[in-house]
Order: structure tokens, then C-alpha cells, then sequence
């Protein structure tokens, strides 16, 4: 669980940030929103070539595994709406926020269901989550600390200290994922279907370079059932 600890670090950071120092400049900002792309990118790359192993051919074959997943798991996350549910927490924490900026009365528990919509419902919650639980990969939770980090920064003259209480439901959120996934890892590395959830995830954080990027907009949350169909394609076709 060493990755929601660093996103809780980074959140924790971010307040403290947002509440002794001045906001950042514009250009710091598209500094850090470029150093964010290039490590994401490396970050998601890297899983995804640890994933594939062994000749050209096995790793094609691999590799057109996690396409199929990817293909399969879209398909059922917009059948279950995964996507659409998260744009509503979005939605929800959008008029709170638009709330705040026009000078109405802020509380603590209006900055502790902001900051929990916000840092729990993302993607990258649950995609960090499991590749920590699985195999101790922390990284991907790590881009997400400074995520959360500068937005918490942002969020602190708003809603005050109240927005430090959305820790405890991200972290139990992160956790319950983290330890489902620790469960399961045993038994996929027993069968070798590891693999293709790590290059899975490495592919979806690979989309979270191009979002950063602005080069695409993509539905990321429909794609997360494609994190259960990868093993399950890879055993069909063993």
C-alpha cells in the first residue's frame, strides 16, 4: 500500500502548499503539465513492456491480447456506464466548486465531498490501486499524489483544511483495492496471467499521458473492465 500512502503524502503536501505559498505561475504550470506527460508516458511504456515477454511472436500474441481486452472491456464499461457515473461525481464536485468561487459560505464537509469525489473517482484510483496490490508498483499512484497534490493546492483558499478530510475516504477506497488485488496476485502469478494485466495498465496509463497531453480525449473509465478481461482472455488462450 506504499502508493496510497504517497497519494495521501502528495494531497497532504498540496494543502500545506496551497495554504503558505503563492499559486503558481502560468508557465510554472505547463512546466509541471509537461514533466506529468513525459513520466506518465515512461511510466505507462515501462508496465506494459515488463508485461510482454518472450519471442516476436509470443509477445504479438500478447500484445493482440491486451487489444482484444481493451476492445472487450470498452464495450462492457459503457454497458455499465462506468464512465458516465464518474462524469456525474465530476459534475457534483464541479458545483461545488463553481459554488465556492462565487463567494457563497464554504464549510469542511463541503471541501471534504469535493476533494473525496475528486481524488476517488478517478480512473487512475483504481488502476494505481490494483497494480500496487499486485505486484508493488507504485508508480502509477505516485503521478496521481502530484495530481492530487496540485489540485488539493488549488482547493485549499476555497474550502480551508476541510479539503485534508477527503484522505480518509480515498485512503479506504485505495486500500480496500489495493489489498482485493493482493488477494487475487497469488493466483494469477500461479497461472502467469500477471503479465497481462501489467501491460494492460501500462497501456491505459499511456492514455493518461495523451489526456495530460491534450492530444485525445478519452473515455478512460469505460476501459477499466479490460483490467479483469486480460487474464481472462490469457488463460482462454493458453
Amino acid at each position: 500500500m506504499i502508493g496510497t500512502l504517497l497519494n495521501v503524502a502528495g494531497i497532504l503536501i498540496g494543502v500545506l502548499a496551497g495554504r503558505f505559498t503563492r499559486p503558481f505561475s502560468e508557465a510554472r504550470q505547463q512546466n509541471l503539465k509537461i514533466y506529468l506527460g513525459v513520466f506518465t508516458t515512461v511510466v505507462g511504456l515501462r508496465l506494459t513492456w515488463e508485461g510482454l515477454n518472450g519471442s516476436f511472436g509470443q509477445i504479438a500474441k500478447q500484445l493482440g491480447i491486451v487489444l482484444l481486452a481493451l476492445t472487450l472491456g470498452r464495450l462492457a464499461g459503457r454497458g455499465l456506464h462506468l464512465q458516465k457515473a464518474m462524469n456525474r461525481l465530476g459534475q457534483m464536485a464541479k458545483r461545488n466548486l463553481e459554488s465556492a468561487q462565487a463567494g457563497r459560505k464554504k464549510s469542511a464537509n463541503e471541501g471534504l465531498m469535493t476533494g473525496a469525489l475528486l481524488f476517488c473517482a478517478a480512473p487512475l484510483a483504481v488502476i494505481g490501486s490494483v497494480l500496487d496490490g499486485l505486484d508493488h508498483h507504485y508508480q502509477p499512484l505516485l503521478l496521481k499524489a502530484v495530481i492530487d497534490g496540485l489540485a488539493a493546492m488549488a482547493f485549499v483558499p476555497m474550502f480551508g483544511w476541510g479539503v485534508l478530510l477527503a484522505v480518509i475516504p480515498l485512503a479506504a477506497w485505495q486500500c480496500g483495492l489495493t489489498l482485493g488485488a493482493q488477494a487475487l496476485g497469488p493466483l494469477l502469478e500461479e497461472h502467469g496471467l500477471l503479465g497481462s494485466v501489467h501491460a494492460t495498465g501500462g497501456l491505459l496509463i499511456f492514455c493518461v499521458a495523451l489526456i495530460i497531453f491534450g492530444l485525445k480525449k478519452i473515455e478512460l473509465g469505460d476501459y477499466l473492465p479490460a483490467l479483469a478481461v486480460a487474464p481472462l482472455l490469457t488463460w482462454l488462450w493458453k
